[in-house]
């Protein structure tokens, strides 16, 4: 069975890590100024030359209210007319892109992050969307994979139905806790019955998917009130949760510094919530997927882990890692080809570049021969928790282990620790090892000894 867990506290203990989350490889920190407009110009015409289909990301950067705890690129502000000339360079950059596609792209899959993509009014939305259509090639038989992020204060009916109107057939929503003292430290009053509004209306509207996130380590929880929010969570009945480790880091993130750190649970009352969280959402019926991630096995992320056909990239697990994944709005990350590039992260400048009719890449990074083979091994570990020596010997015309021969102890330490099953043929991360996947990933990790780690998260 792919989802079994196997709890191993001492085993958490030696390998829970600071590293990398692994949604690209290499990851963003390595991305570079050097690359720029052309480097992304020439990754659209081969995108449109092998018609490749298309994902697509839609960052709105905006929120009404701060969250103390969020590490997202984003705005606060209460002026709703802070979105309109953001929309209106959103919309140049739209034309700028697409111009250099072919109409024959499908978009497979469509994505609307933020901040609060609700924070946009009813018609704000409605044009942007109509605008997307307008140039790029939308699905109109609800087959694709269009989803977005909702703040439940931030949504009723009448959103709702326009999401669905709009094509929308997925929702994320934040929740992060429901206990109203951790809500108060973190900035973020939300109640149950607001949350249960929302998702009533997304199962009335017939959404095809519910997705909701938590998160571990907030100033105020204990095992036992997080405990309480797990089940609450469960009783809603969400096909995928996201379970995220809350990485306090202040030092990079201003928001943070308005949490009290002597409110933030010890390290072993983190791994006892998440403990139990594993138990909790086993017994209900989720399957572990991996890095945090949990669905119901009749879930296409579950099926596809299943079927080894599951891939990962800036949008986390995903079913449409063949597409090409393209990025708009400020911060936003494109993945095409072995092109790797982001979007300028500041507003002013985002704004300005496009108002000159310029894109605004900012940074980003070529793939070499090098990066292809371990982003491809990292690929399979952390997706199917499996990895083939022949299918990568095949794929990329090496020897697996005259290629890796320095990594090999690495690879036997942690065989021994009982984290994986090594052989001649292939890499079984065990049980024992599911939650401590990245561990393994960062042995493949050419660039990691020259990056400083305080940058990352720990693994657990």
């Amino acid at each position: 069975m792919l989802d079994a867990i196997r709890w191993d506290t001492d085993l958490i203990r030696r390998y829970d890590l600071a590293g990398p989350r692994y949604t690209s490889y290499p990851t963003a920190v390595q991305f570079h100024s050097q690359v720029g407009t052309f480097d992304l110009l020439h990754a659209l015409r081969e995108s449109r030359k092998a018609l490749r289909p298309l994902s697509l990301y839609v960052h709105v950067p905006f929120c009404a209210n701060i969250c103390y705890y969020c590490a997202c690129n984003k705005v606060i502000t209460k002026d709703r007319g802070r979105a309109l000339p953001y929309l209106q360079r959103l919309e140049q950059e739209i034309q700028l892109i697409a111009c250099h596609l072919d109409p024959g792209q499908k978009v497979e899959q469509l994505h609307f992050g933020g901040g609060t993509p609700t924070f946009l009014s009813h018609d704000e939305l409605r044009q942007l969307v109509g605008h997307l259509r307008q140039h790029f090639n939308l699905l109109d038989d609800d087959s694709g994979d269009y989803g977005i992020e909702i703040d439940p204060r931030e949504a009723d009916w009448s959103t709702m139905g326009l999401l669905r109107e709009l094509g929308f057939n997925r929702v994320s929503i934040g929740l992060q806790d429901l206990d109203p003292a951790v809500q108060r430290a973190v900035n973020r009053l939300q109640s149950l019955e607001e949350t249960r509004a929302v998702i009533e209306a997304a199962r009335t509207l017939q959404f095809r998917s519910i997705n909701i996130d938590l998160i571990y380590g907030l100033p105020k929880q204990t095992p036992d009130n997080f405990a309480r929010t797990v089940e609450e969570v469960i009783n809603l009945q969400p096909d995928r949760l996201s379970v995220f480790n809350y990485a306090h880091l202040p030092e990079r993130f201003m928001p943070q510094r308005r949490i009290n750190s002597h409110e933030l649970p010890a390290p072993a009352e983190k791994l006892q919530m998440l403990q139990r969280t594993i138990e909790q959402l086993t017994a209900a019926g989720y399957r572990y997927i991996g890095m945090d991630h949990f669905a119901l096995p009749d879930d296409e992320l579950a099926i596809a882990q299943e079927e080894s056909t599951l891939q990962r990239n800036f949008q986390g697990y995903t079913t449409h890692g063949h597409c090409d994944l393209i990025g708009l709005g400020v911060s936003a990350i494109s993945q095409i080809g072995d092109l790797y590039c982001q979007n300028s992260s500041d507003l002013n400048q985002y704004q300005n570049l496009l108002g000159g009719a310029q894109l605004a890449t900012s940074r980003g990074l070529v793939c070499n021969q090098d990066d292809r083979v371990r982003r491809e091994v990292i690929q399979q570990l952390i997706c199917n928790f499996s990895l083939d020596f022949e299918a990568i010997e095949q794929q990329f015309n090496i020897d697996f282990r005259g290629y890796f021969g320095e990594l090999w102890p690495q690879l036997q330490a942690m065989a021994e620790d009982g984290l994986i099953k090594l052989s001649n043929e292939n890499i079984e991360v065990l049980p024992a090892g599911r939650l401590l996947v990245r561990s393994v990933c960062m042995v493949f990790d050419a660039y990691l000894e020259q990056q400083n780690r305080q940058r990352f998260s720990r693994v657990i």
